[in-house]
């Protein structure tokens, strides 16, 4: 921004919410735009979620407009749309530094500020978030309004439903606004909504149907009939004019459909329902992407994006060399899926995000989208399984942990073949501990049935892929986010033997030996390399399989070469270090000294997949001083 574009701009004085309500109509959508450019030219740098952010910039200020925030408790739904709050939530000045190592969040964090008034990064708990934060309110004599923003894909999921369903039977005062960005709606439909959703919100009118219902109850004997056949002619009109039927029904006001870049019909019907009781659903229609042409016309590709250019929308690191592990898995289930005909692929609103985008167009009778609902959509792979297919199921790490029931109690205990391939395992990089897949080992390798593995590269994940869908029982695959390691692809994938690791440095007379797993291999080989420049000789072993492990090759390791260093990029707690541990003590090998290398019993923030393996010591450097202190202090774990 130019010295002249600052000083005429309205952003450079909007520090707090109540800055902006001393703004008119023309300064907010002047406003509004400032604010587009600075998300744009920030996302374009540090990455982000650019389309959903640029679709409720209006949104985002007739809230703050209108409500008392942070005295009235704005709830923010996964949090990919927070952007333009958190610029004028105070945190203006730090909007550089988003996603960045140190830097502010790219989702809503109670920590970071006052506004925030819940954490979010995973769907559809805005609304029970909001439930409970208004019976607390109800409980400890509070006087605020709370307001919950919810996306059209993440209401349609259980949790959402669930919640829903909750309030409106409890019939407290709380709003949640629908933020619908599929819809299209026309300006002749758009304005005649708005004005009738101003004048059906108004004091006038909500005081006449209460005073009415009142009255008509007061009839003896035909009151009631008289009430409830207003009701149905109401309801049965409404349903024509309006989609709010079953939003109605479960107990709320709705309002809506609003047009939701129209910031002065916004506003006048916030301050409407900020006005009525019970529980009210607001509805507004938004453009995902709205002022950037580019995120407008392919929202999906800017939902989450790394750096870009502004002017040409292209990616700035187009390098589509090495192979990335998302595209590995997308190729391999294609090849895998032409050979057998029972091979189906199911996913949770991620087909692009896990690769599965090519096989939904070569097979779209056997590719299942089942959107924002994990939970449904394992169980579901579970019948699909029992009845006679092969399910492969991808979903990323962290949210296949909403499904832990349905994995344990539908696929586990019925000894189903179904394949959970788990996207983005380890750190995820910028997108912080909402996101971060570090407790799949754990959370999986204690279910009884499954098979536990995790590739070194590339290659080995269509071997793995190749092995799940062969193995005829529960079977999961971690990979990590971003590209392969680079190496030769085989022709055709092979199965590999279950339980069966690998020794990829042999390291003649060596000393210590280290066992890693997945996205740690490699840096392990290459820490053996330079120890062995250093006069230590160390042999490197490629578990693959988490569970179960390859007991001969660990047990006759540890009893030859007694100093043993675990790596993983998962928490320590119940992780693959852990199951080593387990299986020596189980072996009666008391004499051999084990380090483990993994995260530590913390919640991990946010900053680059290299800083944060450096920070916890799971890089080369932090192998090779792991295995110094080993040698010189005898250090374990």
């Amino acid at each position: 921004m130019s010295n002249v574009d600052k000083e005429n701009s309205i952003l450079t004085t909007i520090n707090f919410p109540e800055d902006i309500r001393k703004l008119d109509i023309t300064q907010l959508n002047t406003l509004a735009g400032e604010i587009r450019k600075k998300i744009i030219e920030t996302v374009s740098k540090n990455g982000g979620h650019l389309a959903s952010s640029l679709g409720t910039v209006e949104l985002t200020l007739a809230i703050h407009f209108v409500f008392d925030t942070p005295r009235d408790k704005l709830i923010w739904d996964v949090g990919h749309q927070s952007y333009a709050h958190k610029i004028i939530t105070g945190r203006k000045d730090m909007f550089h530094t988003l996603r960045k190592k140190g830097g502010i969040s790219g989702f809503p964090r109670r920590e970071e500020s006052p506004y925030d008034a819940f954490n979010a990064g995973h769907s559809s708990t805005s609304i029970s978030a909001a439930t409970g934060i208004t019976e607390a309110r109800c409980l400890t004599g509070g006087d605020f309004k709370t307001i919950a923003v919810i996306g059209d894909g993440s209401i349609a999921a259980g949790m959402a439903f669930e919640a829903l369903n909750w309030a409106g039977d409890r019939n407290k005062d709380m709003i949640i606004i629908l933020n619908d960005n599929e819809m299209c709606i026309s300006p002749n439909v758009g304005a005649m909504s708005s004005y009738l959703n101003r004048v059906m919100t108004g004091h006038t009118v909500t005081k006449f149907r209460t005073e009415a219902k009142q009255f008509l109850k007061s009839i003896p004997s035909i009151g009631e009939q008289m009430l409830k056949f207003t009701k149905q002619v109401e309801e049965s009109l409404k349903a024509l004019v309006i989609p709010g039927a079953l939003f109605e029904e479960l107990g709320f006001t709705y309002v809506g459909p609003l047009e939701g870049h129209r910031m002065d019909n916004l506003i006048k019907n916030l301050r409407n329902v900020k006005k009525l009781k019970g529980p009210v659903l607001v509805h507004v229609i938004t453009k995902k992407g709205m002022g950037y042409k580019f995120a407008e016309d392919d929202p999906a590709k800017f939902h989450g994006i790394a750096p870009f250019k502004v002017e040409t929308g292209e990616p700035i690191d187009s390098n589509a060399v090495p192979l990335s592990y998302t595209r590995m898995f997308g190729r391999t289930i294609v090849k895998l899926a032409h050979d057998d005909p029972r091979i189906v692929a199911v996913t949770a609103a991620m087909s692009e995000g896990t690769g599965l985008d090519e096989f939904a167009r070569k097979y779209p009778g056997r590719f299942y989208d089942v959107g924002m609902a994990e939970q449904h959509g394992v169980t579901f792979a579970a019948g699909l399984a029992a009845g006679g297919l092969i399910p492969v199921v991808a979903i990323y790490s962290t949210f296949l942990q909403r499904a832990y029931d349905q994995i344990i109690h539908d696929v586990c205990l019925q000894n189903l073949p179904v394949v959970l391939t788990l996207d983005r395992g380890g750190f995820v990089g910028s997108d912080g501990p909402t996101h971060h897949g570090l407790f799949d080992y754990s959370y999986l390798r204690s279910i009884p049935n499954i098979t536990v593995m995790a590739p070194k590269d590339e290659n080995e994940l269509q071997h793995m892929l190749k092995t799940a869908v062969e193995c005829g029982r529960p079977a999961s695959i971690r990979y990590p986010r971003g590209r392969g390691i680079g190496v030769a692809i085989d022709e055709l994938p092979v199965s590999l033997e279950i339980g069966k690791g690998e020794i990829v440095v042999n390291g003649e007379n060596a000393e210590m030996a280290i066992v890693a797993v997945g996205s740690t291999v490699y840096p392990a080989i290459a820490a053996a390399e330079r120890l062995k420049e250093q006069g230590i000789n160390v042999r490197v072993i490629n578990a693959r399989f988490i569970k179960p492990l390859d007991e001969k090759l660990l047990c006759d390791t540890a009893k030859s070469l007694k100093r043993i260093i675990t790596v993983e990029e998962n928490v320590l707690m119940g992780g693959f270090g852990s199951a080593m541990l387990e299986l020596l003590v189980e072996k009666g090998i008391g004499d051999a000294i084990v380090k483990r290398l993994g995260i530590k019993d913390e919640f991990v923030e946010h900053a680059s997949q290299g800083e944060l393996r450096k920070m916890h010591g799971i890089d080369e450097e932090g192998i090779m001083e792991a295995a110094h202190r080993m040698m010189d202090k005898g250090e374990y774990s």
